[in-house]
């Protein structure tokens, strides 16, 4: 299926709330969103491998990590979670106009003392007739403050729950606060939850299956949000090719020089090798089976291998790829947040390390398959 992304032009310079929002909404418009998705509730029935294409061209069209990241976010934060967890009240209600992009969603986890360690939560939901109030607060939390509702992990009973919280209910207050200078094709802020008040229906998932619930959104995240910056690589390549064959030094073009040519052919081969994985993840998810190994070594191998290959562009442009106009610049920083997000690269090491029975966490039997 074929998406027109034309619209969609390269970031160069600081986005309004209101373009960042017009540029996810212009995704949506495309039904890019609609990939893996039943079309009971507004997706194509495809699988993880169409995702994986219409990202990666999403990527490519649009040079812009930032609108990567807040595509993702939604989908794996908020539309899957549903897919998976809700009933289906909650899957009526709420997938149609995300998955559409009426509205935009995310997830909040990350707290100001609590990162990757999600059992360290101190967001606390209790009980209030037959409803909820929610007190916390949520930090580095993409599309923030410009979400429409969020998947809001906090204990309840001593266990870790979600529960669907929009930006008007009272006692949530969704803050453009704690900023980061990277992908700025997207938002991140705070939610403070003040006494936020929730009816019954928006607990999503059995009390405590908000870990498991954790996992399988970051599983998925991790497997598929380099998918749209693969595309934003191959772009990198290009413009380092042209340049290489266009720019001379001592009488000849720059990439007959083997120190220039060797970086561009490691930049292809983390580029192919970022696809081989990506692939291997939309196959596992299509095929049903296991996806935490693989998850976990892609995030691990792609968040590496852009961050090197900005660095690499920018070495071989020289002082041009310190220009703004470039883009290049912007997208080390760009890189540099990749090594963090959805778990840092330590973090994926101590997931692959536990997983084949070693190092800590290691609580069973050695994986080494998918299965």
């Amino acid at each position: 299926m074929s998406h027109d992304f034309s619209a969609l032009s390269p970031v160069t310079g600081p986005l309004s709330e209101e373009q960042i929002l017009d540029r996810f909404r212009a995704v949506a418009a495309t039904g890019a969103l609609r990939h893996a998705l039943p079309e009971c509730f507004g997706g194509y029935g495809d699988g993880f491998q169409s995702l994986y294409r219409t990202h990666r061209r999403l990527g490519e069209a649009c040079r812009d990590p930032g609108l990567v990241l807040a595509v993702n976010a939604h989908l794996w934060g908020a539309v899957f979670p549903i897919l998976l967890y809700g009933d289906e009240v909650q899957k009526e209600k709420y997938l149609p106009p995300l998955i559409e992009g009426q509205w935009l969603g995310g997830h909040a986890i990350t707290e100001p003392g609590c990162g990757s360690d999600v059992q360290a939560m101190t967001s606390l939901a209790e009980r209030q007739g037959d409803g909820f109030i929610l007190n916390g607060e949520k930090r580095y939390i993409t599309n923030v403050p410009l979400a429409d509702g969020l998947v809001i992990y906090a204990k309840l009973e001593g266990r870790i729950s979600a529960f669907w919280v929009s930006r008007v209910d009272e006692g949530c207050h969704f803050l453009r606060e704690r900023e980061l200078n990277a992908c700025r094709g997207s938002m991140t802020g705070s939610v403070r939850l003040e006494r936020c008040r929730l009816g019954p229906e928006r607990l999503l998932g059995k009390v405590g299956a908000g870990a498991q619930m954790i996992q399988k959104a970051l599983e998925l995240e991790r497997a598929f949000v380099f998918a749209g910056i693969a595309g934003v690589m191959e772009w990198q390549l290009r413009q380092v090719i042209r340049h290489s064959r266009e720019r001379v030094s001592g009488g000849t073009p720059l990439g007959r020089h083997q120190a220039i040519s060797h970086r561009i052919a490691e930049m292809k081969l983390r580029l192919d090798t970022m696809d081989l994985w990506l692939v291997e993840c939309a196959r596992i998810c299509d095929e049903g089976l296991r996806l935490t190994l693989a998850s976990a070594q892609t995030k691990l191998y792609a968040s590496e291998a852009f961050l090197q290959s900005s660095l690499d562009a920018v070495q071989i442009l020289g002082a041009a790829g310190l220009e703004d106009d470039t883009g290049l610049l912007g997208l080390v920083q760009d890189a540099l947040a990749g090594r963090l997000f959805s778990g840092s690269s330590e973090i994926q090491k101590n997931l692959i390390a536990a997983l084949l029975g070693t190092g800590e966490g290691y609580r069973g039997q050695p994986c080494f398959a998918s299965s």
